[in-house]
């Protein structure tokens, strides 16, 4: 899967989920670090990346859009880093990777359930 990872969260996410076979850039390796979030969500759907984040502006955009991509996966609770969450993301992404491809919303919060919203948001 394509991953770009928001500004919000470490680059250490990128290097991890390449290890595991993903495809995975942190936004500072392609764009500004001040970039605004519609920028953000635009590169993401332009390339077909699903964009992992724990900024809740991007399901709202979305929301409010009603556009069904690019695809979000919003982690909640602390802390945010792969040596924490890791496993959990990969599983996450493996259980709802058919809702991922279609266009959804996966949170994952720390139960380690996802929970996915198909786009567009009604």
């Amino acid at each position: 899967m394509r991953i770009l990872i928001d500004m919000n969260l470490t680059y250490r996410w990128a290097s991890y989920l390449r290890d595991f076979g993903h495809e995975a850039i942190h936004w500072s390796e392609v764009g500004p670090a001040r970039a605004k979030d519609p920028a953000i969500c635009d590169y993401a759907r332009e390339h077909a990346f699903v964009l992992l984040t724990n900024d809740m502006d991007f399901p709202q955009m979305l929301a409010h859009t009603r556009q069904a991509a690019p695809s979000v996966v919003l982690l909640r609770g602390e802390p945010l880093v792969p040596e924490a969450r890791g496993e959990a993301l990969l599983r996450a992404i493996r259980d709802c990777e058919a809702e991922l491809e279609l266009g959804a919303i996966v949170s994952l919060d720390w139960s380690d359930r996802p929970r996915a919203r198909v786009l567009p948001l009604r």
